[in-house]
């Protein structure tokens, strides 16, 4: 079955496969189901037509999927563009609400790389580091 563009687990209770739809949480599933007059323990693929019908209805009524997923990157968006604090830490891909970030954040800043010392050779290639021998005789 597919409610919104999404498909939706026969095997499992209705209340539980609504929660697949992005910004249907378990909540507002129990809800849909209320306002519905559906029965929360049904299995997806017991649901007569008018049921189905009856759900989607009611599914009209609220934000999901495509348009909600637009409508939070478009609030991210203008945070970048007023240069609000928040939006520089998108950004800069950092965690947002104030967490941590010296000994955690790994989900959000990725793996740890080490960085550690570069031979004399290589530094002098780049320009970083104590001058070249030759360099020193010039002066």
């Amino acid at each position: 079955m597919r409610f919104s563009g999404v498909n939706i687990p026969d095997e499992k209770r209705v209340d539980i496969a609504l929660s697949y739809l992005y910004g249907i949480g378990r909540k507002n599933a129990v809800e849909i189901l209320k306002k519905s007059e559906v029965d929360a323990s049904t299995r997806v693929k017991s649901l007569t037509e008018e049921e189905q019908k009856k759900i989607q209805k009611v599914l009209e009524g609220y934000k999901t999927e495509g348009d909600l997923r637009a409508e939070v990157a478009d609030n991210i968006k203008r945070l970048k563009e007023i240069g609000a604090y928040r939006g520089v830490r998108h950004g800069k891909n950092l965690p947002v609400r104030g967490q941590r970030t010296k000994s955690n954040a790994r989900t959000k800043r990725g793996k740890r790389v080490t960085i550690g010392a570069i031979k004399k050779e290589v530094a002098a290639k780049m320009g970083i580091g104590a001058p070249a021998a030759s360099e020193k005789g010039a002066k």
